[in-house]
């Protein structure tokens, strides 16, 4: 019997913005709005082209559903409100804030579809992208990534500034992708961490001044590891790092209708979610505008403080870190056995081997109003703090799988899942943050607000009584209690508002 020819099927992008998207917002002008745009590119690519039924990023609203499953007795929630998959998620929010994301996973997962994807959402045709794209190989010389002199000019020229360079087309692209940086040998990479870093490209001492842009990298493990090892400056570099999950056999007839049709995703992108350089010059924008609540900001300012503070790496009160420790070349082994007085299972900051960077902490905050500006928030809360955190320091904030909480047998798989043990730590700081009742009674935040109010008209006589109060405040504090990393945060500063009452009292001592 002859098997009858396959129905064509039309991509029709309103197909796909029945339920969640019917309503779409527009402007006085019938225009899209730019979430709602970004929000019709996360669906028309989750639900046509990237097979990705793993909804990782939960929210919730109200009850949900939970079931405890196998042996390990995971947790398997049906989320009550709308999540979302990590895997076309995050690449988008790195579109929209300019930043630049790691596709991780085994070949043939999709990593470099994936990334084309983000370039034909910018405008540009898929047989640009593919030329532009460049692939990290062994033999890559900085003249491969950046460009070479033009042969006349180094026959020709009196001087080195007479040298024109032909520069490699993919400098100027607003997305640019790297497949398998971890191929590319020491020297180059070096050159791809200043167009990176600094957005230009130079040669013979010649200058190009590349645009922003978004940065879309692959690699088959996030390990640093490959044919060269990656440079721990270009790692520190990346943003967010997306994992690639496996594929789920029960989806396998996306496949078939995709060899039949003989589509390939990108070559059909809708030019209803395209974004022009304008709109992403204001989608940039609009998520940098998104409000942090000071109650937000405060809990994140409060896990952060959990993970530096080494108490016996310094001598001096303000070098008792563990990056003092690391840059003393001693074995991290002895710094942790002369690490006593805590209890290392309730500090959460004995679980890391480092703390957080003021990069870290800016591009976690970048995507926080990212996502909470996809899901047409007003402002940012809570949950989009919890569900992107993990993904933005999953390669900035390192286990020491020798603490005592990697030996529980119940946190047995926090160490082989990354995202999972991230977020549990985010958990258990926000639960010590509610304990201490912070929202309610913060007496250093007071005083620090206080300061923040200015000082002009401020007389010697009230200086003097902050001063006292400072002193006071520090005293109660260190009385009879364990140096943990948020009162280290503290006490310093306390002694930070301290030095500027201080100044402040010598200044008007001077008569100026």
């Amino acid at each position: 019997m002859q098997k009858p020819a396959p129905v064509a099927r039309s991509f029709d992008i309103a197909d796909l913005y029945d339920g969640p998207l019917a309503a779409a917002v527009s402007t006085a002008l019938g225009q899209v709005r730019l979430d709602e745009k970004l929000r019709q590119a996360y669906f028309w690519i989750v639900n046509t082209a990237i097979i990705s039924p793993h909804y990782d990023i939960e929210y919730q609203d109200g009850p949900s559903p939970e079931f405890r499953v196998g042996d390990s007795q995971r947790l398997l929630t049906l989320p009550s409100a709308q999540s979302y998959s990590s895997y076309v998620l995050l690449p988008l929010l790195a579109f929209a804030t300019r930043s630049k994301c790691l596709f991780v996973g085994g070949p043939g997962r999709g990593k470099t579809a994936s990334a084309i994807l983000m370039s034909v959402l910018a405008g540009y045709p898929v047989r640009e992208v593919r030329r532009a794209m460049q692939h990290g190989h062994p033999q890559m010389t900085i003249a491969d990534l950046l460009g070479n002199p033009l042969p006349a000019d180094l026959i020709s020229a009196q001087s080195v500034d007479a040298i024109r360079i032909a520069w490699r087309p993919w400098l100027g692209m607003r997305v640019k992708i790297v497949d398998e940086y971890n191929r590319i040998p020491t020297r180059t990479q070096s050159a791809l961490l200043t167009v990176m870093g600094d957005n230009y490209a130079e040669v013979l001492g010649q200058i190009y001044e590349c645009p922003p842009a978004a940065w879309f990298m692959t690699a088959n493990d996030d390990a640093g590891g490959g044919t060269y090892q990656v440079i721990e400056a270009l790692r520190d570099r990346i943003d967010v790092i997306v994992q690639a999950l496996s594929f789920n056999p029960r989806f396998l007839d996306d496949l078939v209708l995709r060899i039949e049709e003989n589509v390939r995703p990108e070559e059909v992108v809708p030019r209803e979610i395209v974004f022009d350089a304008t709109e992403v010059d204001q989608l940039v924008e609009a998520v940098r505008a998104v409000p942090l609540p000071p109650e937000i900001r405060n809990r994140i300012e409060f896990f952060a403080s959990q993970f530096e503070l080494m108490e016996t790496a310094g001598a001096i009160f303000e070098h008792m870190s563990k990056d003092t420790a690391h840059l003393s070349g001693v074995d991290w082994v002895q710094v942790i056995a002369a690490d006593g007085g805590r209890d290392r299972l309730k500090d959460i900051g004995t679980q890391t081997v480092n703390g957080l960077s003021v990069r870290n902490l800016m591009t976690l905050i970048s995507f926080a109003k990212a996502i909470a500006f996809f899901r047409g928030a007003d402002a940012v809360g809570l949950d989009d703090v919890r569900q992107i955190l993990p993904f933005v320091l999953r390669d900035k904030l390192h286990p020491d799988q020798d603490a005592p909480f990697f030996g529980l047998p119940e946190n047995a798989a926090y160490r082989t899942d990354p995202i999972a043990w991230l977020r549990h730590l985010f958990d258990l700081s926000c639960e010590e943050y509610d304990r201490l009742d912070l929202d309610r009674d913060d007496p250093v935040r007071e005083l620090a607000n206080e300061f923040a109010a200015g000082l002009d008209g401020l007389g010697e006589r009230e200086v003097r009584a902050r001063l006292t109060r400072i002193e006071r405040l520090v005293s109660e504090r260190v009385q009879g209690r364990k140096l943990y990393g948020p009162l280290y945060d503290e006490l310093l500063h306390l002694k930070y508002l301290h030095q500027r009452y201080t100044n402040y009292l010598a200044w008007l001592g001077s008569g100026r």
